[in-house]
């Protein structure tokens, strides 16, 4: 029976769908140089999904619904916000990229994906966990090459497609084994099933390495990490900032809802495999990302390096350390997109992405000069950021579990982060253009440029000073794992 809770449950797939379909009945009618229109209407009608969601469709006690296939709790309502929030900050930065903006195409496949994402955070049942991360992956694989003419577009969407199908079909496997030793995909009854003893640790170590690929893959850390680089460079830029942040973040939530729900009984065995890896992904990101001279690229071993530190909190495996993963991805969305909107409307009027292109331009636009400053530092982790307090949350959750050499592993990683963050800042402040004539080459903002880079800086310092409502929330969501 479709009870008011279950529509309640998945009101923004209702909303995001309801969306989709209006851009693909008006997007036809519209003339050539008015279907940029279709970006104003996702970004409009994503936050007004998230008013209408936030007003009636909120979660109360934890509850699974539509036959135990999705949980309707604070954990995945909160992630759907962030998700819905990227989405509508990703389309802003799309309606003015030169092949893709007036194309309505993207602005469906980018909604289809945010319905996967969705799900993904709330799916609570193998079978809708796979066929969720399926919906939110392709239409991704498209996007990224997007630009058929464009040859490091096609070749990252090639690139991407068959690593992505690999580790997909890696972690098929081991949820087919989970399955086969527990006798029930429900994540809940696994953890029931699977109970210490029930399986010898060798097989668990391998079942959660085979599940580890897939979703590795998804938030690219190391050593599943190769595809970054390519596909972040070859994928339009708004694009390869949503892959960075909302498609990382998804990935995240999945683990917090597999490992924290389902695998209780064998944190011994997965805490130890993802502390390796976290300290790997951060040492290899941040060493790789020195010699960068191409901006995207730097951004790209960046972001493997901060799904490191974001790891810390899912290796703690306590309330704080769920909590911090949350407000990490938070501030992480914020801010990376805040880098990438940055990169795109910089590229879009000068068509270059090597750092030292950006030389002078605190004087080609002294405004968005502050906003490379904002989204650098609290990328590097510094005060009075959002990245400086994730970082001190998921740090403690470290320390407090008792994770204290993977905790100062971070800390010697940051140091190596802010040399080639200040690097870049250096171009952008202290450097001047070959002719020092910049006043004659100025980097004007479009207005959905200016609205969407506002809101991310303003958002990038809210959650570094007034974060106390947010980490809130993230911990009433974290709640619902234990």
């Amino acid at each position: 029976m479709f009870t008011s809770q279950i529509f309640a449950s998945i009101l923004p797939e209702i909303l995001i769908l309801v969306l989709g379909v209006l851009i693909l009945i008006f997007e036809p009618f519209w003339k050539e140089d008015q279907r940029r229109n279709a970006g104003w209407l996702t970004a409009g009608g994503l936050l007004l999904s998230m008013v209408i969601s936030l007003l009636f469709g909120r979660p109360g006690e934890p509850v699974a619904v539509l036959g135990g296939m999705i949980r309707f709790d604070w954990l995945g309502f909160f992630l759907k916000m962030l998700f819905m929030f990227a989405g509508a900050a990703t389309a802003l930065l799309l309606m003015d990229h030169e092949r893709a903006g007036k194309r309505g195409e993207a602005y469906v496949l980018l909604l289809a994906s945010l319905m996967g994402m969705n799900l993904m955070a709330a799916s609570s049942d193998l079978v809708m966990l796979y066929l969720s991360i399926e919906t939110a992956s392709i239409p991704i694989y498209i996007l990224a090459g997007f630009i058929l003419n464009d040859e490091r577009s096609t070749e990252a969407g090639f690139k991407y497609l068959l690593y992505g199908t690999l580790a997909s079909t890696i972690m098929l496997y081991g949820f087919s084994l989970v399955f086969g030793f527990s006798g029930t995909t429900s994540l809940d009854d696994i953890a029931v099933k699977l109970t210490s003893g029930t399986i010898s640790p060798l097989i668990a170590f391998g079942i959660v390495l085979l599940v580890m690929v897939g979703l590795g893959f998804k938030v690219s850390i190391v050593p599943f990490h190769f595809w970054a680089p390519d596909v972040y460079q070859g994928a339009p830029t708004p694009v390869a900032g949503y892959l960075s942040t909302a498609s990382k973040a998804a990935g995240f939530a999945v683990i917090l809802r597999l490992f924290f729900v389902a695998f209780p009984d064998f944190s011994g065995i997965w805490t130890m495999i993802l502390a390796v890896l976290a300290a790997v992904s951060m040492t290899v990101g941040n060493l790789l990302a020195l010699p960068q001279t191409n901006i995207k690229r730097l951004l790209a071993y960046s972001s493997i390096s901060h799904a490191g530190y974001a790891m810390i909190g899912v290796v703690a495996f306590n309330q704080l350390g769920a909590a911090s993963v949350v407000f990490y991805l938070a501030a992480y969305i914020a801010t990376n997109l805040l880098a990438f909107g940055i990169v795109m409307a910089y590229s879009r009027i000068t068509g270059l992405e090597e750092i030292s292109d950006y030389a002078g331009l605190s004087r080609r636009n002294p405004l968005l000069g502050l906003m490379m400053l904002a989204a650098f530092l609290s990328l590097a982790g510094m005060p009075p950021f959002g990245g400086f307090v994730a970082k001190v949350f998921v740090f403690a959750a470290g320390v407090q579990t008792g994770y204290t050499w993977l905790v100062i592993v971070g800390i010697i990683n940051s140091i190596i982060g802010v040399y080639y963050y200040l690097n870049v800042l250096k171009f952008v402040y202290l450097y001047r253009m070959p002719d020092q004539d910049e006043e004659q080459h100025l980097v004007p903002l479009t207005q959905p440029y200016t609205i969407a880079l506002v809101i991310l800086v303003i958002g990038v310092i809210v959650l570094g000073t007034l974060f106390g409502p947010f980490y809130n929330w993230s911990d009433a969501g974290a709640l619902n794992l234990f």
